[in-house]
C-alpha cells in the first residue's frame, strides 16, 4: 500500500494525536495476528472490489464509516454494501 490513507474517524483521534503517537494504518494492520488475516492475494482482491464501489471515500467505507484495508484483511471481514460485494 503505497498511499497514505487518512485515519479513523470513530475512533475520534484527531490529526495531532495521530502525528503525536506516529499511528499508521499499516502499523496497525502489521500488528492484526496472522491467524487473524486472509492471504495478501485475497485482500488485494477485496480492495479492487473496493476501488471500483462508489460508496468509497478515501478509504473509507460509505456505509459503515470504516477503513476498508482494514475491513478487507481479516478473515471476518465484509462488505457491509446492501448487496456484498465481498
Amino acid at each position: 500500500m503505497g498511499k497514505q490513507i487518512p485515519f479513523c474517524r470513530k475512533c475520534m483521534w484527531t490529526k495531532e494525536m495521530l502525528e503525536k503517537e506516529r499511528i499508521k494504518l499499516e502499523d496497525y494492520i502489521a500488528n492484526i495476528p496472522e491467524e487473524e488475516k486472509v492471504s495478501p492475494e485475497e485482500h488485494e482482491r477485496r480492495l479492487l472490489i473496493c476501488d471500483t464501489c462508489p460508496e468509497l471515500r478515501s478509504g473509507l467505507c460509505g456505509q459503515c464509516g470504516c477503513y476498508v484495508a482494514v475491513r478487507a484483511v481479516r478473515k471476518n471481514g465484509y462488505c457491509p454494501h446492501v448487496r456484498r460485494k465481498w
